[in-house]
């Protein structure tokens, strides 16, 4: 079976608080409602980098510059290939193009809340590993 292959991105700022997006309230989607990690679907002949600049240029519309790979996780039925950035981002100049806000969470705000796709367990590791 072939999975289905996606890329997002963790963007934290200078106090180590990381960017989600609060998807959108329609029962037609995964996870209505929840707040997940930006990102989206590989589209064919895209690699995972390119995938995740444009899914950023069209969720967000900003150009990410220099970003890392973190790791690659199977969740559910897909393939996720995690990057991530620092960045510090003026909310109030981001324009959202897709779900409902953007919002930065501390460590102990994200373990309050149970994100979309097991981006909980993506976020514990890379506390872990990175932070």
């Amino acid at each position: 079976m072939h999975k289905i292959q996606g890329c997002v991105i963790i963007l934290f700022n200078s106090d180590n608080k990381i960017l989600l997006v609060l998807r959108d309230n329609k029962e037609s989607i995964p996870f209505p409602n929840s707040w997940n990690l930006l990102g989206g679907f590989i589209e064919k002949g895209e690699s995972p980098e390119e995938c995740i600049r444009r899914e950023i240029r069209e969720e967000i519309e900003i150009e990410l510059g220099n970003i890392k790979f973190f790791q690659k996780y199977t969740v559910y039925d897909r393939e996720h290939y995690i990057f991530w950035k620092q960045i510090n981002l003026d909310l109030t100049q981001v324009k959202l193009n897709e779900g409902q806000r953007l919002a930065y969470f501390s460590k102990d705000e994200l373990e309050k809340y149970q994100l979309a796709f097991q981006c909980n367990k993506i976020l514990n590791d890379f506390f872990s590993l990175v932070l």
